[in-house]
């Protein structure tokens, strides 16, 4: 059985930002362990946890950032397939918008460092290729829903 966690692409509007065109910043975390790989904020499903329970639990744990400074985006999940030490594992993504764009992050000691970076930057660093997807997906998702309004 496949090892699950949840979490958020958390993202933020900048307000009275010139050009207009991309506006929209993507949070990641640096891993304080391992190879330090940049990831949004994410982890493991406890027993008799539901999807959306996990995601913001491990938000706030690791990026201090709970229910009252996020927007659940609805019409947005993602889910990732990969192998941790030779076992699988699976994570699915929601995404979330930082209500107050100003609010401070505050890390955990799983994570050494964060950034809000444009979506080119954010693929950077996020290096995985399926990571890369996930943050398009989402970026094109924001801007959708965006032209709707």
């Amino acid at each position: 059985m496949a090892l699950r966690a949840c979490g958020f692409i958390v993202f933020r509007r900048l307000v009275g930002c010139f050009p207009p065109p991309d506006k929209i910043e993507f949070l990641l975390l640096q891993t304080s362990y391992g190879k330090h790989h940049w990831t949004p904020p994410k982890g493991h499903v406890d027993p008799g946890e539901d999807d959306l329970t996990t995601a913001l639990r491990e938000t706030k744990e690791e990026a201090g950032l709970g229910a009252e400074h996020l927007r659940v985006i609805d019409g947005f999940i993602h889910e990732l397939h990969y192998e941790v030490r030779g076992k699988p594992k699976e994570v699915l993504y929601r995404l979330a918008e930082l209500r107050d764009p100003g609010t401070a992050v505050t890390l955990s000691n799983e994570h050494q460092d964060y950034r809000w970076a444009k979506l080119e930057e954010a693929c950077t660093l996020a290096q995985h290729e399926d990571m890369q997807e996930t943050l398009r997906a989402a970026h094109r998702h924001v801007q959708a829903q965006q032209d709707k309004q």
